[in-house]
């Protein structure tokens, strides 16, 4: 039996609400505050001059109509590609997918190359409290520079420097120990959490890098290795598990007393917990 929780699951939202909408633009992230999502996950890199958009793959062939690495285009190039149509009716079924969202070509916004710079606007005027996470992706040419630059942002927004990492709405995310250490070092009061696809041997007894708050297993290792998420936590460790879609999912991330799940689906977790 679990002890009782003193904070509900937050539940948020991978890549905005990206089972009913594309991916990383400014629709999924809408829809994902309009369900009530406590958090919108992103991922991060860096473009040929210099700006931070959300796009996951390091080239933009799967989720937009154009080619090539998002780190040799510039954000003029990336703003006229459509990252909306991929998700169409047709285009889905054809994938044999049956998604809600309709793509609307006059809403151009809402399906264009979204920046974080856009998205942290959108938090910040979303009426309540909505905390971000930001995944920075690596290997990438651009090395430290994702870091700094997006410290720089998150200053411009007052955010780099919280009072504590409990009041900070804005948490750092990712696969590389390295990435979290350049931001621990330069923001030590900014939470960082640590994402593992498997257990590192070296980590197997709960601990995490060094400056590391927080650990982010996939849903694979929370499924498989469950002694070990109890050891996280027994460890101090809040634990961020992604990316959960099933209901079966979301029961086995409760029973292990997980501080956050991140889903595709935040409306249809939260209806499930009760929220």
């Amino acid at each position: 039996m679990t002890h009782a929780r003193q904070h509900p699951i937050q539940v948020v939202a991978h890549r905005g609400a990206s089972e009913e909408a594309p991916e990383h633009t400014l629709a999924a992230y809408r829809k994902a505050i309009e369900d009530g999502a406590d958090a919108l996950e992103c991922d991060v890199r860096l473009t040929a001059d210099g700006h931070l958009v959300c796009v996951h793959d390091w080239r933009v062939n799967r989720t937009s109509n154009g080619r090539g690495a998002v780190s040799a285009l510039e954000l003029a190039d990336l703003a006229a590609l459509d990252f909306g149509s991929w998700k169409t009716r047709e285009a889905a079924r054809a994938r044999g997918e049956e998604p809600e969202w309709e793509h609307r070509p006059e809403d151009r916004e809402a399906t264009s190359v979204l920046t974080l710079e856009r998205l942290l606007e959108l938090v910040s005027d979303a009426g309540r409290r909505v905390e971000l996470a930001v995944e920075t992706k690596h290997p990438t040419r651009w090395a430290g520079q994702v870091e700094e630059r997006l410290l720089t942002l998150l200053k411009r927004f007052g955010l780099d420097a919280p009072a504590s990492a409990e009041e900070s709405p804005v948490r750092v995310m990712s696969f590389s120990a390295r990435s979290l250490h350049r931001v621990h070092a330069a923001s030590p009061e900014l939470p960082t959490v640590y994402l593992m696809q498997f257990v590192s041997p070296r980590l197997r007894d709960g601990r995490l890098p060094a400056g590391v708050r927080i650990a982010g297993p996939s849903l694979r290792i929370a499924r498989n290795h469950p002694a070990y998420i109890e050891r996280l936590k027994r460890a101090g460790h809040p634990v961020h598990v992604w990316t959960v879609n099933d209901t079966v999912d979301v029961d086995l991330c409760t029973g292990l007393d997980v501080d956050a799940i991140i889903t595709n689906r935040p409306r249809a977790v939260l209806d499930h917990l009760g929220r």
